[in-house]
């Protein structure tokens, strides 16, 4: 009893790990930053998200455990105003990438839940829409700091 015990501990753990592991192994972050403003003000996210699979995936929500609020947002030009807009979700083609970017796609962050700086790492998860969860480090930036 005590060996099938650990047999079925085993085997829940291996299918566990291999539905966290496969559900990610094909997306990779690069370049993640964050955008600092002083005084409390929301600050932005940006990355670009690498799918090295054979399927498009969306990027569906991201959520930090620096932030109360993280949500997925894209900034829209006409006639001359610019506004931002929230978003559902932000496809990531098969064997391409997707970028949050100034003036763009990214991911405003807001109420956070600790004094955050310049030089900071903020974790941040992300989530796709095949259930993937990604973690990733973004390093704070002040807001003059574009590259």
């Amino acid at each position: 009893m005590k060996k099938l015990k650990c047999v079925l501990a085993v085997v829940g753990l291996t299918i566990a790990f291999g539905a966290c592991a496969a559900g990610s192994a094909s997306l990779e972050v690069r370049q993640g930053w964050v955008r600092w403003l002083p005084g409390g003000l929301p600050a932005a996210g940006y990355l670009t998200i690498v799918n090295h699979g054979d399927k498009p995936v969306a990027l569906v929500k991201a959520s930090s455990p620096d932030y109360g609020d993280v949500m997925l947002h894209r900034t829209l030009s006409s006639g001359g105003t610019t506004r931002m807009e929230a978003i559902d979700r932000m496809t990531v083609p098969a064997h391409g990438q997707a970028a949050l970017s100034p003036g763009n796609y990214h991911l405003m962050l807001m109420q956070a839940t600790r004094p955050v700086a310049p030089g900071d790492q903020v974790p941040v998860t992300l989530q796709f829409s095949d259930g993937a969860l990604l973690h990733t480090q973004l390093k704070v930036r002040p807001a003059n700091q574009v590259n």
